[in-house]
């Protein structure tokens, strides 16, 4: 089947059956050139989906032929009985939420024997990725060997990794070409995306971060809701128990937009020494959603008990450490985690004294990807120095000369750069108005 009139078809607001999908992922990692879509082709198909769509049956299908591309993980098969979660997020400018719930539900969960393989991508768009942190940590091996994972697993009870070639190979692909050519927004690819490695590693709940705001995927209310909708309802058709929490991205997460930046950040929210107040809420959130759809707590209210526990205890800080260790970084990484600092650190003045009415948060992080901490085309490299820190928040009230953000950067020049996109996203308005009204970093739940 040529691919043409498959893209053809979609192209033209066709449906296209579970055969002819299947064609398309067969394509994505064909070993033979001749069979092999070619990137153009790969690119042509996305777009056509970003501007055509696809119904439930279609996504259902292109999420199971991405899922049976490679091999499945077999927890039970490894010797592991205990529940497997695991979660994910939609993307956000700051969300390192990744990197402190895998060692919390692993501590939180311990008695009941919970593992936490915590399949992880990269960078997408103007967000940040969970590997692009860790590999700040010199020496973390995000694309461990089966055996090396087992041993974190055992060691720590949790482990952030990337899929490897060979767990939906399909989607490893597509995610690069997408990432580069205008096609991250799409309900039905970033569900196929997500769910196609969730379900080949062998979970049993998973926890979904839907993101909502200026600096998401979904920039609306009813966009948000379209996508956990269907990621709930995919994931649930499928086998895997599956909740959604819709969460606020009008803000930057946390303290921090960067790769070791948040890694730092991270670290002193496990070891208690700073925890943003929304960073935290939405933490202990996805933690007893897991914890109670995996069979760990008997309801909602024993299982953020156990997670606020596992965190004001030190347990959650102790495991963290214990796998980055075992995944070959630092060996004391709470007290010296090694990471590199940028040579050119500025903060940027308000011009004038007032409220912060406003934050583009999508063009945040647009001016990290700037800054070199993102890609900008496929095959980039990162520097992970690089970011913003000290960020003001709406509502703040700032003035005349007062850092409204720090930045960090390999030169001046892309300094001046950034601090330049940080006062364009950045709305003032006079300290007399009103401010915007402070919302829940939690919207709204979805379950199935």
């Amino acid at each position: 089947m040529l691919p043409q009139p498959l893209i053809a078809a979609k192209r033209d607001g066709g449906t296209l059956a579970p055969p002819q999908i299947a064609e398309f992922v067969a394509g994505l990692v064909a070993g033979d050139e001749a069979l092999r879509w070619s990137d153009a082709q790969v690119a042509a198909m996305a777009m056509a989906i970003v501007c055509r769509g696809m119904d439930a049956a279609e996504t259902v299908a292109l999420t199971h032929a991405m899922a049976h591309s490679g091999r499945r993980l077999d927890w039970r098969a490894e010797g592991f009985a205990g529940p497997v979660l695991d979660k994910h997020s939609t993307g956000g400018v700051g969300d390192k939420v990744s990197l402190v719930l895998a060692p919390l539900l692993a501590e939180a969960g311990a008695d009941a024997g919970v593992i936490v393989p915590m399949v992880s991508g990269r960078g997408l768009g103007h967000t940040g990725g969970t590997l692009d942190k860790l590999e700040a940590l010199r020496g973390y091996d995000v694309a461990p060997s089966p055996e090396r994972l087992r041993q974190a697993l055992r060691t720590a009870g949790c482990a952030i990794f990337g899929a490897s070639a060979d767990l939906a190979p399909a989607d490893r692909r597509l995610y690069a070409i997408r990432d580069v050519t205008a096609t991250v927004e799409s309900v039905p690819l970033i569900t196929a995306s997500i769910l196609s490695k969730k379900l080949a590693a062998g979970l049993d709940a998973l926890v979904l971060d839907v993101k909502v705001g200026s600096g998401a995927m979904m920039p609306t209310l009813p966009a948000a809701r379209l996508l956990a909708r269907s990621l709930v309802d995919v994931a649930t058709g499928a086998g895997l128990p599956a909740r959604a929490l819709i969460t606020d991205m009008d803000r930057v997460l946390g303290f921090s937009a960067g790769n070791a930046l948040e890694v730092q950040e991270a670290i002193d929210f496990l070891a208690g020494r700073a925890r943003e107040p929304r960073l935290l809420e939405v933490t202990l959130r996805l933690a007893a959603e897991a914890l109670q759809l995996g069979g760990a707590a008997a309801d909602a209210s024993v299982a953020r008990r156990r997670a606020e526990s596992a965190l004001a205890g030190g347990g959650a800080a102790e495991r963290f450490a214990r796998m980055v260790a075992a995944l070959g970084g630092p060996r004391d990484v709470l007290a010296k985690p090694g990471l590199a600092l940028a040579p050119v650190q500025c903060d940027v003045p308000a011009p004038r004294a007032g409220l912060v009415a406003r934050l583009d948060v999508r063009a945040l992080g647009l001016a990290v990807v700037a800054l070199g901490g993102g890609r900008r085309h496929g095959g980039e490299g990162i520097d992970p120095r690089v970011g913003l820190t000290h960020l003001a928040a709406p509502g703040e009230q700032v003035a005349a000369g007062q850092p409204l953000a720090r930045v960090h950067a390999a030169d001046r020049a892309s300094a001046d750069e950034a601090a330049a996109a940080v006062l364009a996203a950045c709305s003032l308005v006079d300290a007399d108005m009103p401010g915007p009204a402070a919302g829940p970093v939690v919207i709204e739940s979805v379950a199935p």
